[in-house]
């Protein structure tokens, strides 16, 4: 890659919409699912659904990590603030997820807990550096890009002798929740919604490699095309998707190639594997309770974990009712089926955990899509 503008040209563009229309087959219904919450935003943002056939349809995935954390996680952050006087360490976007009751972290910062925002794992452990009499807890989350970071402040921890810092660990995993979109699990919620294939994640697949998504064409005979975050790496994936359901085939191709490989960054693999093991099961929002989707702290780094050191026990979560962020996480709903989107529930006034981050499907819609949709009313009017 030169230039990003490259994945942007216009002539291009429409280069890739001629042939993704030449190749859809007009009696048929395509439903691809980008997982990626990036790939919902870039979808979005760039009025790639304007240039699509109006048979190929574009499905949201899970793959917002903010979006996924369950109630409970969050109503433990704010426990762990408020109650046990530490100070913990977070990014922006958590902050304004809801929590129960409609509590939230910025509430408690605005109550007195001590509750500051980072960019990085790393600023959390230089707060912890530099107060070594106060306990510092990082609200660690994500899918495995952010997770090496986090593998990589605990052993400095480990290593500088910092006993007032630990994790709250929500670093989840990409397969397991598109094994639990597909129904290939017992104790969550699968989907209700019919797929055709996925566009598959890029920041993701780099460090995992493109092996793990294998298991998706052999076992459920799903087409996966890992795609660059531009918007001509998300057509270009799409056009793969169509010829490959055209052919019958259910394969992995990888359209981001300057950045994915099919082993993926061993050296953040391993690191990951030294620091962390499976969970047997874990919550997520939308899916209920899926099997070895998510990870702790090894034995030997128990010593940072904030759920051993601040052991807690809350009541169940309460999701607000009024909300369908965890139909829209499924596939089966999108932003506009729910009840309370645009009103009250909004970026400024988030409601939903899907209105928070940018890469949250209801987030990406209000901010691009519902233009885009005012604009095809006018045209038909």
């Amino acid at each position: 890659m030169k230039y990003i503008e490259e994945f942007r040209d216009p002539a291009l563009a429409r280069k890739l919409a001629d042939a993704i229309r030449t190749a859809a087959d007009p009696n048929r219904i395509y439903r691809f699912m980008e997982f990626c919450g990036g790939h919902t935003h870039a979808i979005a943002r760039y009025g790639v659904e304007d240039l699509l056939p109006s048979n190929i349809r574009m499905i949201h995935g899970p793959g917002c990590p903010v979006c996924v954390l369950p109630v409970a996680r969050v109503d433990e952050a704010i426990a762990l603030a408020s109650e046990h006087d530490v100070t913990l360490c977070t990014y922006a976007d958590l902050m304004r997820v809801p929590g129960s009751k409609f509590d939230s972290l910025i509430k408690a910062r605005a109550r007195g807990a001590d509750i500051r925002m980072v960019y990085s794992v790393t600023d959390a452990l230089n707060i912890a550096a530099a107060n070594p009499d106060r306990q510092v807890v990082f609200f660690a989350i994500g899918f495995e890009t952010t997770t090496p970071p986090t593998a990589v402040a605990v052993k400095q921890a480990a290593a500088r002798g910092l006993t007032n810092f630990t994790i709250h660990c929500n670093h989840v995993l990409t397969p397991a929740a598109m094994r639990a979109i597909l129904g290939g699990h017992e104790n969550g919620k699968a989907a209700n919604v019919v797929l055709d294939g996925f566009v598959g994640p890029a920041h993701v697949s780099a460090v995992i490699g493109t092996a793990p998504y294998h298991e998706f064409t052999r076992d459920y005979a799903k087409p996966v095309v890992i795609a660059g975050f531009e918007p001509l790496d998300v057509m270009q994936a799409i056009l793969q998707l169509v010829r490959q359901v055209n052919d019958g085939r259910a394969e992995v191709e990888n359209e981001y190639t300057r950045a994915v490989t099919p082993s993926g960054n061993l050296k953040a693999q391993a690191l990951v594997a030294e620091v962390f093991e499976l969970r047997d099961r874990f919550d997520w929002r939308g899916l209920g309770t899926v099997p070895d989707s998510a990870l702790q702290l090894r034995p030997a780094f128990t010593a940072f974990d904030a759920e051993r050191r601040f052991p807690m026990d809350l009541p169940a979560g309460r999701e607000n009712k009024a909300c369908a962020c965890g139909d829209i996480l499924r596939g089966e709903k999108s932003p506009t089926d729910c009840p309370i989107y645009g009103n009250p529930c909004t970026p400024e006034n988030p409601l939903g955990a899907c209105m928070v981050s940018s890469e949250g499907a209801c987030a990406a819609h209000w901010t691009y899509g519902r233009f885009r949709e005012a604009e095809t009313q006018k045209e038909t009017a």
